[in-house]
């Protein structure tokens, strides 16, 4: 069989390994060149896990198991109650308000000495503290359409939070270290401390709070979207790899949803099964059982079943409304990153024109290193895995090309962030998503505030429309 020459997957290779990091500090190496040099391998995620259980650090154990309930109420020392004091202003630079967290009947408490009042009330706003500083504090209600389940209150729970902070007496330290990892988070709060105009701070406090709605740290390798940028980032060891450029679901039920899912595998060649609103609800069953001739040239085969129902799939090929790649990251949204033949869209600066899957410029480039990127495990495993995906590319027909090492991806929504040149820019608010979120931070805070959307999921349809 010919083989495909794809200058990309060359261009790849020498961007993965080059020897100087380029225009994105790209690093020099991110496999071992051969076995011998590698490092012991990580533990991979199983087929099926969750983005909190790939890199979670929480070892599960079988058989039952009975725990007494961990406290969340500690002995306070006067010592360790005026560093929690102390601490409460420093939330400002944070973009939380310290008025939150009660100050003044900390200072009163202190001044009653040590007992079971101090106890209370300093452990109390110190669990205060953790959940704004951990979890965020938006309240779910306020998210629209977010998904994402924040794994980080299973990672640092509450409760050893207050006991170790207790113990080792560094009540400072260990609030401190919940902040976000990502640099962006502190290019934001950088931002906030010269910020003097109140509706830029009151934006950079919302984004700022977004970033706690994540995981603390994304992971070592991971796939971002910030939806509002109509930008994807492919990031390895805090290094930004590559760019593309995206298309996002319309505004209105067909807006994209913010969700944490794994990349499994690729497909290539992929097929379309197109959802019976279309089928029935355009007409385009019977269109394409009337018209066989332009059925074919669209690819559309259709099949008829009792009752006069009609199935429509559209097979691979150049026409496919899903290109010639699409991510395989299974969730009950039907969202996931893919090709497409409508290329002129990324030519657009408002690019929310979907209906909620994510289109991506250069797809097949971005296939190619994924497929190297979850399967090889050295240097010298990158061109067997180019042969085989181009041979795969050419073939024409259907391939789930599977991640040995699954990939997280995140669909973000940030109004303010640095943009793919590093800038802090602002942007559209497409699906008017601040509005509840600046209500929120400014109206009193919430408590037992709920870890999952009760948002009910919409499965998004990314349809034939091409513009």
């Amino acid at each position: 069989m010919k083989k495909l020459h794809i200058t990309t997957a060359t261009a790849i290779s020498a961007l993965l390994f080059a020897a100087s990091a380029g225009a994105q500090d790209a690093p020099e190496n991110i496999l071992p060149e051969s076995a011998s040099e590698a490092s012991p391998a990580p533990a991979q995620p199983a087929k099926g896990q969750s983005v909190a259980e790939a890199f979670g650090d929480i070892q599960m154990q079988s058989g039952e198991v009975v725990q007494e309930v961990p406290s969340l109420e500690g002995e306070w020392t006067i010592a360790q109650a005026e560093l929690l004091l102390a601490f409460i202003p420093e939330m400002a630079a944070e973009g939380l308000n310290p008025s939150d967290y009660r100050a003044d009947e900390l200072a009163a408490a202190i001044s009653a000495g040590e007992g079971e009042a101090l106890n209370t009330l300093a452990s109390e706003i110190f669990v205060w503290l953790v959940e704004d500083l951990r979890d965020g504090r938006t309240p779910m209600d306020s998210r629209r359409q977010w998904f994402v389940v924040d794994p980080d209150a299973d990672r640092m729970p509450t409760w050893k939070l207050l006991e170790g902070a207790l113990s080792s007496g560094d009540i400072s330290g260990t609030l401190t270290a919940l902040h976000p990892v990502h640099p962006d988070y502190a290019a934001l709060k950088a931002e906030l401390a010269t910020a003097t105009d109140p509706a830029r701070i009151k934006l950079i406090r919302a984004n700022m709070d977004r970033w706690r709605w994540l995981p603390k740290d994304l992971g070592k390798q991971y796939l971002v979207t910030n939806v509002p940028e109509y930008m994807l980032r492919l990031t390895v060891r805090g290094r930004i790899i590559d760019t593309y450029r995206v298309v996002v679901g319309k505004p209105g039920r067909t807006a994209t949803p913010q969700l944490a899912e794994m990349v499994e595998a690729v497909i290539y060649n992929p097929t379309w099964t197109v959802p019976q609103s279309i089928v029935v609800g355009e007409g385009l069953g019977n269109k394409v059982l009337n018209n066989p001739q332009w059925a074919a040239s669209q690819g559309y085969k259709a099949t008829k079943g009792a009752g006069g129902w009609i199935g429509v799939v559209q097979q691979p090929g150049p026409t496919n409304s899903l290109g010639l790649m699409k991510l395989d990251m299974p969730n009950e949204h039907a969202i996931f990153l893919h090709d497409t033949p409508s290329r002129h869209l990324f030519n657009n600066a408002m690019r929310a024109l979907s209906h909620g899957c994510i289109r991506v410029e250069g797809a097949r480039e971005l296939a190619m290193t994924m497929s190297m990127l979850g399967n090889a495990q050295t240097k010298s495993d990158i061109p067997a895995i180019q042969e085989e995906v181009s041979e795969i590319t050419l073939s024409g027909e259907y391939t789930r090309y599977e991640m040995k090492k699954q990939w997280p991806v995140y669909i973000t929504y940030f109004t303010m962030a640095s943009d793919v040149d590093g800038k802090m820019t602002t942007f559209k608010d497409i699906y008017d998503r601040d509005k509840p979120v600046l209500a929120a931070l400014d109206a009193p805070r919430v408590s037992d505030r709920a870890r999952e959307t009760s948002e009910e999921a919409v499965e998004i349809i990314d349809d034939m429309q091409t513009s």
